[in-house]
């Protein structure tokens, strides 16, 4: 499997970060469902991602490209970084409101374990494997492809078995384009995907325990708390974006 991999990624770098994303997009969405014929979302889920986890980890460890894909500490210090201050408000915004869980206590489980593996899986693909594929051929258009890749990825949340609205995708796919341009800065300035890993899964899984009752009763609707939730985003990420531009890029063995 890992030989096979291997060619894959040397005949085409882009095309294979593409495959990754199909079958990540494929075995997620029939995951989802078989775990809703079972009654308990996510309790196929989480495995399949692990497993998906385990293999992306395995072969990137086995073809030296750790580094290559920023799987290693950061080479700037936190301070530089604003200590990742605007990621964490992002993150955690949906707690500001109180804490409600989403479900029984296995469903929570299962869903915080998936969305952790989302988080591995999404930004090793997009942010390391599609941008790093396509930046070969030119840094800008592999920052503006890899950013609406992730915000676009998120349309398939209208056809799976979540079952999604049309008005909660469009401002998710708006909010994972903004967040998507500041997680590739983090990447290049910090010189690490792993503070996009931990931003991406921490802000997936914090859904899970999301007071939406409290934000409807502030808001006056569900659609004035979503729209409140992604001006909030898009602030964030504005602005931390435009700080994040002028710091010049981390480089392997510097320590800033």
């Amino acid at each position: 499997m890992l030989k096979l991999l291997d060619r894959l990624y040397e005949k085409d770098h882009v095309w294979y970060a593409v495959g990754w994303i199909v079958a990540y997009v494929v075995l997620a969405s029939e995951a989802d469902a078989a775990s809703l014929d079972l009654g308990t979302p996510k309790l196929v889920t989480a495995p399949v991602l692990f497993a998906m986890t385990v293999l992306l980890w395995t072969w990137v460890r086995h073809a030296g490209l750790g580094e290559r894909f920023g799987l290693c500490a950061p080479n700037v210090s936190a301070r530089r970084m604003l200590w990742y201050v605007p990621l964490a408000i992002v993150a955690t915004k949906k707690l500001f409101f109180g804490i409600a869980a989403q479900g029984s206590a296995l469903e929570c489980l299962c869903y915080v374990l998936a969305m952790c593996f989302v988080g591995y899986i999404e930004e090793l693909v997009v942010r390391g494997l599609l941008f790093r594929g396509m930046e070969e051929n030119g840094r800008t258009s592999a920052v503006v492809v890899s950013s609406v890749t992730f915000g676009l990825g998120h349309i398939v949340n209208l056809f799976n078995a979540t079952g999604q609205d049309l008005f909660t995708t469009l401002v998710q796919i708006v909010s994972a384009i903004a967040v998507g341009f500041v997680l590739v800065m983090t990447l290049l300035k910090s010189g690490s995907i792993w503070p996009c890993v931990i931003f991406h899964a921490a802000n997936n899984a914090f859904s899970a325990f999301e007071n939406e009752a409290a934000q409807i009763a502030l808001f006056g609707s569900r659609g004035m708390a979503i729209l409140a939730s992604l001006a909030i985003s898009l602030c964030l990420c504005v602005g931390y974006a435009v700080y994040l531009l002028r710091l010049p890029d981390a480089k392997v063995g510097e320590r800033a």
